[in-house]
């Protein structure tokens, strides 16, 4: 079981999921610069948060034609699983492989808080470990966070399941209260169809240790390393 970390220039929570990865859950783990040409060794991709090529023009915006992003795009058609944190979610929304567009914080401001998001889908190989409904503590860091799609895609979207976090409160209410950025439908996490891509504002990597005041974020590293080793065992057993 191998993850890489693909680094941009900016990126600046490349290292907080190399840690997670590397040191709390003791797996193999690789920083991928964003020139280098393959990515078939791994066996999961994380795109981190940080400010990719500063941010310039807009998050993601840049970064959508570094080299690297060819063989993204092909990792993940091919079902590859796929991690987008904060920023690596504002990538995968301009490359395309997941619906919908980041606009500015509502309140026009940078927000640095803990926030309550509840898991809509369970079934995904991010969520495997979490119930269906559960209400998870994690920390955003962010300027554009206010995610936005068009009400027929969003339609097509709830009818897939592809909606796999909210904001809400911490009892699980959903409402404009606790609707951090102004996201609509207070999205906080989406998939693709197939499953196999997530994209996520709130920073997992962030919440995984005693010391951080919440570990609620280990629930989506362990999700997605239990599904590998499952694959692991089915490759082994067949």
């Amino acid at each position: 079981m191998k993850f890489g970390v693909i680094v941009f220039p900016g990126s600046n929570c490349d290292h907080d999921c190399y840690h997670v990865i590397k040191h709390v859950f003791n797996r193999e783990v690789e920083f991928v610069w964003h020139k280098q040409p393959q990515l078939n060794k791994f066996d999961a991709i994380i795109i981190p948060g940080g400010f990719s090529y500063g941010d310039y023009l807009r998050p993601g915006a840049i970064a959508r034609f570094s080299p690297i992003m060819s063989q993204v795009i092909d990792y993940a058609n091919r079902g590859g699983l796929l991690l987008g944190i904060c920023n690596g979610f504002q990538v995968l929304l301009e490359v395309g492989l997941l619906p919908g567009a980041m606009r500015t914080n509502h309140q026009l401001k940078f927000i640095c808080e803990y926030v309550n998001i509840r898991v809509e889908n369970n079934a995904t190989p991010f969520t495997q470990n979490c119930a269906q409904g559960q209400v998870l503590r994690i920390p955003i860091a962010h300027m554009q966070g206010n995610y936005y799609v068009d009400p027929e895609t969003l339609k097509q979207m709830q009818a897939q399941n592809q909606i796999i976090f909210r904001y809400c409160s911490p009892e699980g209410q959903i409402d404009e209260a606790h609707n951090p950025n102004g996201s609509l439908y207070n999205i906080a996490g989406i998939s693709n169809k197939a499953g196999n891509v997530l994209g996520m504002m709130p920073h997992p990597e962030r919440c995984t240790e005693d010391i951080l005041n919440s570990t609620d974020g280990r629930l989506i590293f362990e999700s997605l390393i239990n599904r590998l080793s499952q694959r692991e065992s089915t490759v082994v057993s067949y």
